[in-house]
């Protein structure tokens, strides 16, 4: 017997009917003798929906009031979820993130994770009950509603999977495991049966879709098993994360392509080239809470130096915003921006025994015509940012050079 925690997502929860099947899916497990404690989000589609009420009420909804919100679409689906296991003779109990008492920070709408209590939990598994948790959501210390951002009802499976010493976590999507890319992309991509959870993270973070980062990096830190799996399909083993290196990683240079069209490029022309420019630059964007991706400082020339930079595309404005404030204030010539702008990432912890990496990669794109505007680098991945008319084109081939359309 064994303590499972396993998260469904909104398209699993998308309505009547599929809430019926996750119940039928936890059953099965609850009748091979395993603990089952059950993290779902809303159903698909109602936090946009509530998101965008409030936004009818204010345009810029208050923070504490958007988490009292949008923490709804949980509620409802945690009480269908507890009434369908019921209906099939499954014992279940349902919790919100604040009776369970998962405690966060106070940063509304984005909060973090310190603690969770998990006595209540405890007492419902030993008396026989499947525990059924809202994901995304908390409670901080005075008492005020929180939710954890996007992909947020991942960080909290994998959460309560720590806090209870779960034997796995399962996170059940809408694909059946990860991929060396996009099969949207790459119709030849390939379900990984493993990936290490370095690769993980650093897929996660440069726009693979299928975990979100904090997640992954729970489960790294407090060493969760974690698996990936299909909520609509009945077999398969899905994509295990593993903490060690197997014994054919070596083989596999490149474990998949990660891509992100959600990038936007800024070069700051002509600033002084003296100590703290970059600060002078990055500060404000820092202080207005905006994530900066890939950076590039040129060597300096004539006392004057281009800096550039990333951002997300739907910071975009409001970068530019703030830059032409302190445009003469930090001395810039010029500044010029794209848009249209999109990340291409290799990733695999066989990169540090293979030199030659990043040439292949850089070749195989001038092949095709392909420019490259930045070049960003790690021990375990390359990511280059292109045009975004060449994204697929590049990911295709990229796909094909490093032989990820083979047979593992």
């Amino acid at each position: 017997m064994a303590l499972i925690v396993q998260k469904y997502g909104g398209t699993s929860m998308g309505s009547a009917e599929r809430i019926k099947n996750v119940a039928r899916r936890v059953a099965k497990w609850k009748a091979q003798g395993h603990d089952v404690v059950v993290v779902v989000s809303a159903m698909s589609g109602e936090t946009n929906r509530l998101i965008a009420l409030a936004k009818e009420i204010q345009a810029y909804p208050d923070p504490r009031e958007l988490d009292v919100i949008i923490s709804t679409g949980e509620q409802v689906t945690i009480g269908l979820l507890a009434m369908a296991l019921k209906e099939i003779g499954v014992d279940a109990k349902s919790y919100c993130g604040w009776q369970v008492r998962v405690t966060t920070d106070d940063s509304h709408n984005k909060a973090r994770i310190q603690s969770i209590d998990e006595a209540a939990m405890r007492t419902d598994l030993a008396a026989g009950s499947v525990v059924v948790v809202a994901g995304f959501q908390g409670i901080d210390e005075n008492g005020n509603i929180t939710t954890l951002g996007r992909g947020g009802s991942d960080t909290s499976a994998v959460a309560l999977a720590a806090a209870l010493k779960a034997d796995e976590c399962q996170i059940y999507t809408d694909v059946d495991g990860v991929y060396t890319t996009d099969p949207r992309v790459v119709p030849d991509a390939r379900r990984l049966k493993t990936i290490t959870f370095e690769e993980m993270i650093e897929m996660a973070s440069l726009g693979s879709k299928v975990l979100q980062i904090r997640s992954v990096e729970f489960a790294g830190k407090y060493k969760v098993r974690l698996r990936v799996l299909s909520s609509f399909e009945e077999e398969g083993e899905g994509t295990l994360i593993t903490f060690e290196e197997d014994e054919n990683m070596e083989k596999a240079v490149v474990a998949g392509i990660a891509f992100d069209r959600n990038e936007a490029r800024i070069n700051v022309k002509g600033v002084p080239d003296k100590p703290g420019i970059a600060y002078q630059i990055l500060g404000p964007i820092a202080d207005a809470n905006i994530e900066v991706d890939m950076i590039i400082q040129n060597v300096g020339e004539n006392g004057t130096t281009d800096f550039s930079f990333t951002v997300p595309r739907g910071e975009f404005p409001r970068t530019m915003d703030i830059l032409r404030e302190v445009q003469t204030h930090i001395g810039a010539a010029k500044i010029d921006a794209d848009d249209k702008v999109a990340k291409i990432s290799i990733v695999g912890v066989g990169m540090r025994s293979h030199c030659g990496v990043a040439s292949t990669m850089f070749r195989t794109l001038a092949e095709e015509g392909i420019n490259i505007q930045m070049i960003s680098t790690s021990e375990i991945k390359v990511s280059v940012l292109v045009d975004e008319k060449y994204l697929e084109l590049g990911v295709r081939v990229l796909h094909k050079v490093f032989g990820l359309d083979q047979p593992a």
